[in-house]
């Protein structure tokens, strides 16, 4: 797989304290499109989507999965991405049925018409203690687009200065964060006047246009906007489409819905047939299939996933 074009970079703005990330999707984005036909609109905000979970992903010391997800009841009822702490990530979205979506449709348009859109981050963890249950943020849709809710989340929750530009496209996602650190503390950062410094890296990285992130690579654009800053950049992580359905996650799935439901559709349908919705997955139970479900005593893992089940 060529992942040149996969690529996270951190940096650090060291005189103004402040720490950033460029991303940027190519074959990520590619094998998450290959699997749904989605209209503009929604590719665009997906994408973003994207983008932003892997920034936030990468800025946070969390080993586990990132869940980010809108709800909406506009033409677009669920977007949803996922990134593991590898930058393992997977994304779908759900339409209304026969939705109409105009290629610029805005955000209130496509999740928030009646102003009943949510937004979520889930924090699972990989190594539960015993009762752990993963934990979960859902605030309204307080933004005009993905940047802003997700910004206007982090201040609210997290009690951080962040920024965040992000551009999608059916070819390319790409996005820019900005976090303003500490004037004391772990980092040994010490500014005169953080604010000013925070404003003017802010303007800087409001100078970018959809048009420009979507053309420029992100090596490119971090010298383009801070070229007269003190830049220190890291290891550059690359991000990748990874999808951990499995069939015994399904059977955990089908365990939930209970005997006596899934009993009735193998009664009506004579099998399961579940798809998944990120990568598209095929997986079919028959009624031996099932009893044996029911037969052992394995746990039933709670499923961060969703699935079609058809005829």
């Amino acid at each position: 797989m060529n992942i040149s074009n996969d690529n996270l970079q951190k940096f650090m703005l060291e005189d103004a304290a402040v720490r950033g990330e460029l991303v940027e999707l190519s074959h990520t984005w590619q094998q998450v499109l290959a699997r749904r036909n989605y209209p503009t609109a929604v590719t665009t905000l997906l994408g973003e989507m994207l983008a932003a979970a892997a920034l936030l992903t990468a800025n946070l010391k969390f080993n586990g999965v990132i869940v980010m997800q809108i709800h909406g009841d506009g033409p677009v009822r669920l977007l949803v991405v996922e990134c593991d702490a590898k930058l393992q990530m997977r994304a779908t979205a759900k339409l209304v049925p026969d939705a109409v979506v105009e290629d610029g449709a805005t955000l209130t348009e496509l999740v928030n018409v009646n102003g009943h859109g949510r937004f979520a981050i889930t924090l699972d963890p990989q190594d539960k203690m015993p009762g752990q249950q993963p934990y979960q943020g859902i605030v309204p849709l307080d933004g005009n687009n993905v940047a802003e809710v997700i910004e206007n989340y982090m201040l609210r929750s997290e009690q951080l200065d962040t920024k965040l530009w992000l551009a999608a496209d059916a070819n390319v996602s790409r996005g820019l964060l900005l976090q303003k650190l500490p004037n004391h503390g772990g980092t040994g950062i010490s500014i005169e006047d953080p604010l000013e410094n925070w404003n003017r890296i802010s303007m800087l990285g409001a100078t970018l246009r959809p048009a420009e992130m979507l053309s420029t690579d992100i090596q490119t654009l971090l010298r383009r906007l801070f070229w007269e800053e003190t830049v220190r950049v890291f290891e550059p992580q690359h991000p990748s489409f990874v999808c951990n359905c499995s069939r015994e996650k399904v059977g955990n799935m089908l365990q939930m819905l209970g005997q006596k439901e899934v009993d009735e559709a193998i009664a009506e349908m004579g099998k399961l047939s579940v798809d998944c919705d990120f990568c598209g997955q095929h997986y079919a139970f028959d009624k031996v299939d099932c009893a044996h479900l029911f037969a052992t005593s394995a746990p039933v893992e709670t499923l961060l996933t969703t699935g079609n089940i058809k005829h």
